[in-house]
């Protein structure tokens, strides 16, 4: 029981972060939502701020699996970034969600320090997988001027976490693919 109720404690906190920000719920939210006690809570997560790196480590792993197979696959450089832009898209649902990452971005100065690395972590992470998408696009010319691999990556990541925030603002998620259709426009 403490596994499935600890992963609903954290599926519900992911749940109530991408909509409404860290600091957007409480645990008498996450009581109400998974149907515990507030006290039971603590027994899992003795502080929100544990709560925090626990959500974006799982969140960390969970996207690092995904861009393994991504980049595993037999897919050409600007296939993998394709797939890697959808992961993006999806997180937002309808408008009204974000990624975890830039949700969390958005309530730095409430986290914890273990909950700023797992950040940290996670975004070094895919830049890497994208830099390592950009050098192959380069490679087999199926994503157009590439000049600068891991500048390309930083610009494609800050592109997509800038227009979720910007799709988020207005509830419209063709504000996202609005403002990814250039880099896409790249892609053969």
């Amino acid at each position: 029981m403490t596994k499935d109720t600890k992963t609903a404690l954290l599926d519900a906190a992911e749940r109530a972060v991408r909509s409404r920000g860290f600091d957007g719920f409480s645990y008498a939210d996450l009581s109400e939502d998974v149907g515990i006690r507030k006290a039971s809570i603590h027994y899992h997560f003795s502080t929100k701020a544990e709560l925090s790196a626990a959500l974006m480590k799982r969140y960390r792993e969970t996207l690092q699996s995904a861009c393994e197979e991504i980049e595993g696959s037999s897919l050409n450089a600007a296939e993998q970034l394709s797939k890697l832009i959808e992961i993006y898209r999806l997180a937002m649902s309808e408008g009204d969600s974000l990624c975890l990452c830039v949700a969390f971005i958005g309530s730095r100065e409430s986290l914890s320090p273990a909950a700023i690395d797992e950040i940290t972590e996670f975004r070094k992470m895919v830049l890497n997988v994208l830099t390592r998408v950009f050098e192959r696009g380069r490679g087999d010319g199926s994503i157009s001027n590439v000049q600068d691999p891991r500048k390309e990556a930083q610009a494609a990541l800050s592109l997509m976490e800038g227009a979720q925030l910007s799709a988020r603002a207005q509830e419209e998620p063709a504000v996202f693919d609005n403002a990814l259709a250039l880099l896409l426009g790249r892609l053969s």
